[in-house]
């Protein structure tokens, strides 16, 4: 009897190593590499070095939009 799976790809709902290094470098590090609303980064930015002065987290961040927009591309 033959194994159905030979020679398959099984597909994990966890990301692998590889995965999560390529899904890591397309995410922007940084605000500056947001583009686009300039207001919504300045009081982010403001909530978050507040934040690090206090030496405690943000209490509450609800970011909403498709995933993937307003990152500046890295290889430009």
């Amino acid at each position: 009897m033959t194994d159905p799976f030979d020679g398959e790809e099984i597909v994990a709902s966890y990301a692998q190593p590889a995965e999560r290094e390529m899904e890591a470098s397309l995410r922007p590090r940084q605000l500056t590499e947001f583009i686009g609303q300039p207001r919504v980064r300045e009081q982010l930015d403001l909530l978050l070095k507040s934040a690090q002065l206090r030496q405690k987290p943000p209490d509450h961040i609800l970011l909403s939009g498709p995933p993937g927009l307003g990152a500046r591309p890295r290889w430009r």
